[in-house]
């Protein structure tokens, strides 16, 4: 059953997906007691139900438990099943008490066969204990800004102290994004391992165009429960249901709807001329888009902390790019400058064969280095 937030907490959750949330969220409709849409880059919420409500998340725990062991724990590591971990009731990749295998092989288990075996198998390696790993979790999902989140086990299974939101499962999908092997494990579709053949229990692989994966949930009490990635034109959508028994068209829909009512406007890009300022060329010392409506423009103002007067060299920062949406601040960007402007003096003595100071646009990279 959903839990509520306390009055304070809700209040501040609605505020901040008021900020985030663009006006024509009506437009798509999911069967969920709970969903979210999110573009994973800029956070921006494009669509929300009930996104602060506590529920139960069932199996879907494991995107937790497979970035906490990545970060932790050695892949190529040997990994000896106790007899708990075999006998962990529910999914399984079927485990032997005693067998041995890595890191890496359970976390496939993990991710693609939804194995609560392999999740207790992982904690008890990672953590030192179920409890210990479970510690780790919770301490990780608080540093994620995950603030309405509490986890009481590694693997999903019923527990009133184990429970989320959609929008921190958003918050998670985008830290397990960021992290490459956890992606690669999750997009698998099938993978043959020790003997062992395991497929990906998540058909949005196949269902939708550009899907990278994520996972899959159900118990009984937290019925259907799903977050995935999607990726279109190198802009990518982090989806979350909860408690939705038609979850794979869910996320299907949804998706069509985010990436044709809220394409990613690139605003900067890494190593480009951005602006000109006295005819110098400015540098994006980073990339930067925002998912825009029809009829939403971005506002670029620049705020340049120098002068740009003679002497500067090629790469030193001199800005920073400013971003507003209906004037409020959605993002900013270093900049910098992309030629030496010299003395007029030095200028007129450099000679071909010499002159350090000689004024010369450089490589975007070679700008950068200087930078970094």
């Amino acid at each position: 059953m959903p839990k509520t937030f306390p009055l304070r907490r809700a209040g501040a959750l609605l505020l901040l997906l008021a900020c985030l949330l663009p006006g024509r969220a009506e437009e798509v409709e999911v069967s969920a007691s709970s969903a979210i849409l999110m573009d994973m880059d800029s956070g921006r919420v494009l669509y929300e139900r009930n996104a602060g409500a506590r529920m139960l998340i069932a199996s879907t725990t494991k995107i937790l438990t497979a970035l906490v062991a990545i970060r932790d724990g050695n892949l190529s590591d040997t990994v000896k099943v106790s007899r708990e971990a075999a006998y962990t009731e529910g999914s399984s990749m079927y485990l032997k008490e005693g067998e041995e295998l890595t890191l890496e092989t359970l976390l496939y288990g993990l991710l693609l066969c939804s194995g609560n075996d392999a999740a207790v198998a992982v904690a008890e390696h990672v953590g030192g204990s179920v409890k210990g790993f479970v510690k780790r979790m919770n301490e990780t999902a608080a540093e994620l800004g995950m603030e309405d989140s509490s986890f009481a086990n590694p693997n999903g299974l019923d527990d009133e102290a184990h429970y989320s939101t959609a929008y921190d499962m958003a918050l998670l999908a985008r830290a397990a994004m960021g992290n490459e092997t956890l992606v690669r494990i999750a997009s698998t579709r099938t993978v043959s391992i020790g003997g062992r053949t395991m497929t990906n229990h998540n058909k949005l692989l196949s269902y939708v165009d550009g899907c990278l994966g994520l996972k899959t949930g159900y118990t009984r009490a937290a019925g259907r429960t799903l977050v995935s990635c999607a990726e279109r034109n190198g802009q990518r959508l982090i989806a979350v249901t909860l408690q939705d028994g038609n979850d794979w068209a869910d996320h299907q829909s949804l998706y069509d709807y985010g990436f044709s009512a809220y394409p990613a406007k690139r605003m900067a890009q890494l190593g480009h001329e951005l602006a000109e300022e006295k005819g110098s060329p400015l540098i994006a010392a980073d990339s930067f888009a925002w998912p825009l409506a029809q009829g939403e423009t971005l506002e670029t103002n620049l705020e340049l902390d120098r002068e740009l007067t003679a002497p500067l060299r090629a790469g030193t920062r001199v800005g920073e790019a400013v971003f507003s949406l209906n004037g409020k601040e959605v993002g900013r960007v270093d900049l910098l400058v992309g030629r030496d402007i010299s003395p007029p003096a030095a200028q007129e003595a450099a000679a071909p064969d010499s002159g350090s100071w000689k004024p010369e646009v450089e490589t975007a990279m070679t700008v950068l280095r200087k930078y970094r």
